[in-house]
């Protein structure tokens, strides 16, 4: 094995400039490195900055500060030798099987009769024999996906970059074709050096990994990293898989240390300006439910419960850290705990259930106390959502100002704090509590 990285990343920047001028900070802080040999995993919440890493490295994008090297040499712009699976199929569905994966070769000029071997054995190796003469309509969605790998593998790339690839896919349809792809990686059967995987699949990074590197959010950079020293094929039941399946669902979950500016807090200082997520009521109440009920009785392991709902991390954190902002949950230690009122909202019936949930929106949010505060006030008890809006953009962008408007609105109709006519864009207290 060549001891010299494939590729190697080295305090990698990237911000985007807004309209207003300023700079919005994407990656910060960003080291990796690739060798030969290696299946290297980006693990993160949507919004991370994975995939913005996997552009830079691909050459389709420059970074603000810092170096990408290949292979020794800077990456200027798209390198020979790295090839990408993106998450939508993006196959031209005027052309068949056969055309979609010459397509690379062609744009080398590479001779007629090294372009129709190449792609044969290509699409051979992915398992797609008998179909060189299909359209992409006239295949499922695993043989689209097939078809994106073969069209990257036929330029023989030394590094094959992976955007959440199985994403897109059902159930066992992703897991046929991960184990294909495993089966084809551990015969040396595939024309590549290395690996690099976006997911934010925990249990599919451990599966297929053998570094995982794990991301934080706002803005993207690395937290740990976690080496799988496990033997493949991997078996989800071993002990050992799902401890360390556990190990990473503590990584994400963990609060700072005191002093620790590697991490920050889901909802850093909870102020006004604290962009929140787009989680609704009824999930949040699903959520208490389900770890208030049998087996888990208030308490429930992360990795555990995710199984059960069938919830990805982007699904299930957002919900969970939600129920610790309202004080309706604690996490910790990659466990989800009910608090006392907690299990007393589980346990209300409905009218009871919007009053816990007032007092906690009301209490533990400042944006809907401070609209709810504004509301009283006024004698007309109404104001229009641009005054709340430009308050927020001081904070964050316009889109995301938007966002959190309409989350804690969501909140506020379902606790019945206050009211909103979209029509003339105006809240007010109509039918409050």
């Amino acid at each position: 094995m060549n001891s010299s990285p494939l590729l190697q990343c080295n305090d990698v920047r990237k911000a985007f400039s807004k309209p207003d001028g300023a700079e919005l900070l994407v990656l910060e802080g960003m080291n990796l490195e690739l060798r030969e040999g290696q299946i290297v995993g980006l693990l993160g919440r949507s919004g991370s900055g994975k995939s913005t890493l996997l552009r830079l490295i691909a050459g389709l994008s420059e970074p603000t500060a810092g170096q990408l090297h290949y292979l020794g040499q800077p990456i200027s712009g798209p390198a020979p030798g790295i090839a990408m699976v993106f998450q939508s199929f993006a196959l031209f569905p005027w052309l068949t099987v056969f055309e979609n994966v010459a397509l690379g070769l062609e744009a080398q000029r590479m001779p007629r009769a090294d372009i129709r071997k190449r792609s044969l054995a290509a699409i051979d190796l992915i398992g797609l024999d008998g179909f060189e003469s299909a359209y992409p309509r006239e295949l499922s969605g695993g043989m689209r996906q097939r078809v994106g790998f073969a069209r990257a593998l036929v330029v023989h790339p030394n590094i094959l970059l992976m955007d959440e690839p199985f994403s897109a896919l059902d159930v066992l349809t992703a897991e046929t074709l991960r184990t294909d792809f495993l089966d084809l990686w551990a015969e040396g059967r595939m024309p590549i050096k290395g690996v690099i995987l976006v997911t934010h699949n925990i249990e599919e990074a451990v599966l297929m990994c053998d570094r995982i590197l794990v991301f934080g959010s706002n803005p993207g950079r690395i937290l740990s990293e976690i080496k799988v020293s496990l033997p493949q094929p991997r078996n989800r039941l071993d002990p050992s898989f799902r401890e360390l399946v556990e190990r990473i669902y503590v990584e994400m979950t963990s609060r700072p240390q005191a002093g620790a500016s590697a991490r920050k807090e889901s909802f850093p200082g909870l102020g006004i300006g604290s962009q929140l997520p787009q989680v609704s009521t009824n999930l949040l109440a699903g959520l208490l439910e389900a770890v208030a009920a049998a087996p888990f009785n208030g308490i429930a392991d992360l990795p555990k419960i995710a199984s059960d709902l069938q919830m990805e991390i982007d699904e299930l954190f957002p919900v969970a850290e939600t129920l610790q902002m309202l004080r309706f949950a604690e996490l910790e230690g990659g466990d989800l705990k009910l608090t006392e009122d907690g299990l007393a909202f589980v346990q209300a019936a409905l009218d009871e259930r919007k009053r816990i949930f007032l007092r906690h929106l009301l209490t533990y949010v400042p944006l809907a106390a401070h609209i709810r505060r504004v509301l009283d006030e006024r004698a007309s008890h109404s104001a229009r959502k641009s005054r709340f809006i430009d308050e927020l953009e001081d904070f964050m962008s316009e889109e995301a100002a938007d966002e959190t408007l309409r989350a804690v609105l969501r909140w506020a109709r379902y606790a019945e704090a206050f009211a909103y006519d979209d029509e003339n864009a105006m809240f007010s207290l109509e039918n409050p509590t």
